[in-house]
């Protein structure tokens, strides 16, 4: 479960027969602190990548925008790929089954906190996205 938000336009593509997959970066925030001692923790930002396919996929492209406050429920899942030196690199992505607008609607989006259906890929074995 994450509540973040959007860093920049959702990508979306569309792959074999018409499905819809898109991507969208999430920022999550832990506020910073001062502990007992006087030291400071300072904000610390992380940043999560989100798969969505199908329907929720075609909802994103039309109603999600840089800034917008999600709550996404979902499965992390590792691929990893080689980089154009040969170098093995890794990356993790949370395959969303459900996304929540918490920031105000905007005229072109449903209200404030409407669920949209989860959708999973029609093989849910663990083979890599075609993206």
């Amino acid at each position: 479960m994450l509540i973040g938000n959007v860093g920049a336009e959702p990508e979306v593509r569309y792959v074999e027969q018409g499905v819809a997959v898109g991507s969208l970066r999430i920022a999550t925030t832990e506020r910073g602190y001062t502990l007992q001692n006087g030291t400071q923790v300072p904000e610390r930002t992380e940043w999560h990548n989100v798969v969505v396919w199908r329907k929720q996929a075609e909802f994103v492209e039309k109603y999600v925008h840089k800034g917008d406050k999600l709550y996404i429920e979902g499965q992390l899942r590792t691929r990893n790929y080689d980089d154009r030196n040969g170098v093995k690199r890794f990356v993790t992505e949370v395959w969303a089954d459900n996304i929540e607008f918490l920031s105000s609607p905007r005229a072109t989006q449903p209200t404030a906190a409407q669920p949209v259906a989860p959708e999973q890929p029609a093989d849910t074995d663990n083979t890599q996205p075609p993206f």
